[in-house]
């Protein structure tokens, strides 16, 4: 029973960490390429707690609550349809669709929550990284979206068709890093200006977070006088 209490009181305190640990988790997972019911459960179970944290992370920011908590609701229900079979194109789409604006919604409410504060703590730490992640999950399912509403939308010469989860998440990280390690080149219009925009989102954060975490290490080590004074 202690040992549950000391796990709440860490989530609590570090939300960001335990949403970077459970998206970590998916990350491995996806290196089974297992399409089993035991499988897809697995993974629905996890993708529900990493919205759970979300919803948590929201709560706990300056973020328009109900607006984020209904984007976490509908990515809730339209994956458990998807989950129990009904895989029309449109309800992936919709699903995609709440599951994209949940973790937008989270990695919005994080920055205010980072920017909003004067000191550095290990919990911005987390949630710097975590800000990082939701970006890039978001982005790969405004891909998925894409590429089932534009078909051929993303040439692979390894994989023709409709590309895996985990290809497009790859190209969301490689993009949004600049590192352009990616195999997968975007072909359609939607799918170019999608990559574009996460291009320019990805050198904008690194270069604000950057600065902004200098800053407030900065500000730690200051004395107690020139504090007041900031």
């Amino acid at each position: 029973m202690q040992v549950l209490i000391d796990v709440w009181k860490v989530f609590r305190l570090l939300p960001s960490a335990w949403l970077i640990l459970l998206q970590f988790i998916i990350l491995i997972l996806s290196i089974t390429v297992n399409y089993s019911m035991t499988y897809r459960t697995l993974t629905w179970v996890l993708g529900v707690l990493v919205l759970l944290v979300i919803a948590k992370v929201i709560r706990q920011t300056p973020m328009f609550t109900i607006l984020g908590l209904s984007f976490v609701g509908g990515a809730v229900l339209f994956s458990l349809l998807m989950l129990l079979g009904f895989d029309h194109r449109m309800v992936q789409v919709i699903a995609h669709g709440f599951e994209a604006a949940a973790y937008f919604s989270a990695a919005y409410g994080l920055l205010r929550y980072m920017f909003e504060d004067r000191y550095l703590t290990r919990d911005e730490m987390f949630a710097a990284g975590a800000v990082f992640t939701l970006l890039a999950w978001g982005f790969a399912f405004l891909y998925s979206i894409c590429q089932i509403l534009v078909p051929d939308s993303f040439q692979n010469p390894n994989m023709s068709g409709m590309q895996t989860w985990l290809n497009l998440l790859f190209l969301s990280f490689s993009l949004q890093s600049a590192t352009g390690l990616s195999d997968l080149m975007p072909l359609s219009a939607p799918a170019r200006v999608l990559a574009m925009l996460q291009m320019f989102c990805g050198v904008m954060y690194l270069a604000l977070i950057v600065s902004r975490l200098i800053s407030l290490q900065y500000i730690a080590h200051l004395p107690k006088n020139d504090q007041e004074h900031k």
